[in-house]
């Protein structure tokens, strides 16, 4: 098995080779219209610090943005975060010292097993016999309730550790406030689903440069399992998010974090929070992306918290209860294909009128 980084460093490459084309009417690829006049101040940004505001007017503000946000768009950038931008710069730094590593060092990291806490690869569609090629290598460690990490580069455990225990607290306190904008108990969405044992998945992705951008595809378009995930990147755009029927591209405002809604959030909110479809495009510059997906406990079962969200036939809850190592399987083995994964545990009946 090649990386993605080994193939575009192969001598003379001019084309790609035909294994990683995307069909422009591949499934994967629509909707095909993209936003190009799409204003990126319209992203919704959440001032992180007014969570913790003593002022009651300054706190209902932000947690009535927050609601909006999560109901309007799935996606916010997230400023005055308290972590600090040279220990965001320090990961980056340290992922792509990992994969420009040999690929006998890289490849020790192979994981053979779904839940393998260290995994390395690069990415595959088996969705017909011919298997295409996502351009995109990946590095998945999991983060929490235990650290794993590989040995190489020398500080990547330390920089990982720090970032992870900070971007937990943030998660934390996000995850309250979005309680606390449906009008739940604060701390219900952190009862009910053990979030002091959250399972937290660390996933880098690297994407070389390409020499045709337009044929190959990073990632299709796909929904996060979990509740948040946080996103940051280098300098380098990629990330689309459907809005309104149309892709937008999207380039987070320096020292922000990314963050989109995820499957269980949509599950937990009885659908009034949806998790929102994204992908990842490629281009002739290399682009590295570091994400959190922030979710329930292993061992916990996600289902529709009660009232306001669930009352009676008005509005029965939409999904059936699930285990969340359970779900994580059924994702994980599944070729990534919109919210299909989601739609297996949807309950069809539909609310009365």
């Amino acid at each position: 098995m090649r990386s993605v980084k080994l193939v575009s460093e192969l001598p003379n490459l001019k084309a790609v080779p035909c294994n990683y084309y995307v069909d422009n009417h591949h499934k994967y690829s629509s909707p095909a219209i993209i936003d190009t006049n799409h204003d990126d101040s319209l992203i919704p940004i959440i001032d992180f610090s007014l969570l913790s505001s003593k002022d009651p007017h300054q706190h209902s503000k932000v947690i009535q943005q927050l609601g909006r946000a999560c109901q309007q768009w799935g996606f916010f950038m997230v400023v005055n975060h308290g972590i600090e931008e040279s220990l965001m710069k320090e990961l980056i730094g340290v992922i792509k010292e990992f994969f420009l590593m040999g690929e006998e060092d890289k490849w020790r990291y192979k994981g053979e097993k779904m839940f393998d806490p260290i995994k390395y690869g690069t990415s595959f569609n088996y969705t017909s016999k011919d298997i295409t090629t996502y351009w995109r290598d990946y590095l998945k460690l999991s983060l929490h309730p235990q650290l794993h990490c590989p040995d190489q580069p020398n500080n990547f455990r330390e920089v990982l550790g720090e970032y992870g225990e900070k971007s937990r607290k943030v998660a934390r306190k996000l995850l309250s406030g979005i309680s606390e904008s449906l009008g739940l108990e604060e701390e219900l969405m952190n009862k009910s689903l053990n979030l002091d044992s959250s399972y937290e998945v660390f996933v880098a992705n690297y994407y070389p440069s390409c020499p045709q951008p337009e044929l190959v595809m990073g990632l299709p378009p796909h929904s996060d399992f979990g509740l948040l995930t946080f996103l940051i990147q280098n300098d380098v755009g990629g990330l689309q998010i459907q809005h309104n029927g149309k892709w937008i591209n999207i380039n987070p405002i320096p020292n922000s974090i990314l963050v989109n809604t995820g499957d269980h959030l949509e599950i937990f909110t009885n659908g009034k929070y949806k998790s929102v479809l994204h992908r990842a495009v490629v281009n002739k510059m290399e682009r590295i992306s570091i994400g959190i997906a922030n979710c329930p406990a292993m061992n916990a079962t996600v289902s529709p918290a009660a009232s306001p969200l669930i009352q009676n036939e008005r509005f029965p809850p939409l999904y059936l209860p699930k285990k969340y190592s359970e779900y994580v399987e059924i994702q994980q083995t599944n070729p990534l294909d919109g919210k299909s994964c989601l739609d297996r545990i949807k309950i069809n009946s539909p609310p009365l009128k």
